[in-house]
């Protein structure tokens, strides 16, 4: 059993590199046939030749000999082949065992308020009333803007992962409360705009809610239904409509562009999600262009709108640059408006009560132990 661990870690973890044995084997300083029999499960490896195979693959021994945690009960889809969705899962996997272990370790229960909306299943899918009915759960007032999207979702049960990936595919996924969930995961790579971080992080929370059902790790096709429906409710949820009408004529005088992207400030959205609500209120009116017209006559820049996670009708706009650009987001948020908390504060209390040790600690929050060492000295003022 042990060895067919080590070589199913091995081989996947080898593909997601694009290493081939040979490439492994020479960096390791070992033969490319001892390298072969150990991930064909033909020999048991030595501890000291995991290390070296572990330091030529870059990662913590640990993660040779740990059994990968299978997850089922996922919502993991994508237009696009991703070749790294193996490898993705076992992380979160792992995430969502070490955040269970702490929760464990200092005897806290997961507030899982979504079970709540579970009454309204049976009722019409209606995306905005499902925001409506999710913020109210959540004690938000009809119109008021959310400030800390991931505290907010962490405070009521929904655990929030950040994992980063150079794609322009990629966003997120989700995991049921059957899988160690409920959680919302976001690919927070640099390039992708932090407003788009915040839609993902509301979007899987659309599909907690409206489609629990669809929850099946062997699914992969993306179902556009569905997508456009956790679209709208992250647009409601984020701006509600009462909300949004309220600011919109606070800046009754200002130009259309910067009435667009104040607003967009206001609730943390990307601009194109802005534009979306005004089409959606203004039907008849090409908004995307005014928009344009108005943006090129204060800036004397072009902006696209290819691939708005909310997107305008195809006749109301053209684009060839896609979202996962970060330079396409004007007046952009900073990575600060997005910060996965709850997890680094329950590793601080697990580290302050001598329940996990400061390498554990390191492990979890996946920073090397120099950094780790850092960031107690900077708990230590006790503030």
């Amino acid at each position: 059993m042990e060895n067919e661990i080590i070589a199913g870690n091995l081989l996947r973890l080898r593909k997601v590199k694009k290493l081939s044995q040979q490439q492994v084997a020479a960096t390791a300083g070992i033969s490319r046939v001892g390298y072969r029999k150990i991930e064909n499960r033909e020999s048991k490896p030595r501890v000291s030749t995991l290390k070296v195979i572990a330091a030529a693959l870059s990662v913590n021994i640990r993660e040779l000999v740990s059994p990968v945690r299978q997850l089922s009960h996922v919502r993991f889809r994508s237009q696009k082949t991703f070749n790294n969705r193996e490898q993705i899962l076992a992380e979160i996997g792992e995430q969502l065992e070490n955040y269970s272990e702490l929760e464990s370790i200092l005897k806290l229960k997961n507030n899982n308020k979504l079970i709540k909306i579970k009454s309204l299943y049976s009722k019409e899918k209606n995306p905005q009333q499902f925001a409506k009915q999710a913020r109210k759960l959540f004690h938000l007032a009809p119109d008021e803007p959310i400030v800390n999207i991931c505290g907010l979702l962490e405070a009521n049960g929904i655990k929030v992962l950040s994992i980063r990936r150079t794609s322009n595919n990629f966003f997120g996924l989700s995991v049921s409360a059957l899988d160690g969930g409920p959680a919302v995961i976001v690919n927070t790579w640099e390039r992708i705009p932090v407003e788009r971080w915040i839609f993902t992080a509301v979007h899987e929370l659309g599909h907690l809610i409206l489609h629990l059902s669809s929850y099946d790790v062997s699914e992969i096709d993306e179902n556009k239904v569905e997508e456009k429906e956790a679209d709208r409710f992250a647009s409601y949820f984020l701006m509600p409509q009462e909300a949004f009408q309220r600011e919109w004529q606070n800046t009754y005088g200002l130009p259309l562009s910067e009435r667009v992207l104040k607003i967009k400030r206001i609730f943390k959205v990307s601009y194109k999600t802005v534009l979306y609500r005004l089409h959606e209120n203004n039907p008849g009116k090409n908004i995307w262009k005014l928009f344009q017209n108005d943006y090129w006559l204060r800036s004397q820049k072009t902006l696209s709108a290819k691939e708005e996670p909310y997107a305008l009708e195809a006749a109301d706009y053209s684009g060839s640059v896609s979202e996962g650009s970060k330079s396409q987001e004007p007046d952009d948020l900073s990575p600060l408006d997005f910060q996965c908390e709850r997890l680094w504060l329950l590793v601080r209390k697990g580290i302050e009560a001598g329940k996990i040790t400061l390498s554990r600690g390191a492990e979890i929050l996946g920073l090397p132990l120099i950094k780790m060492r850092e960031l107690t000295q900077s708990w230590e003022a006790g503030i």
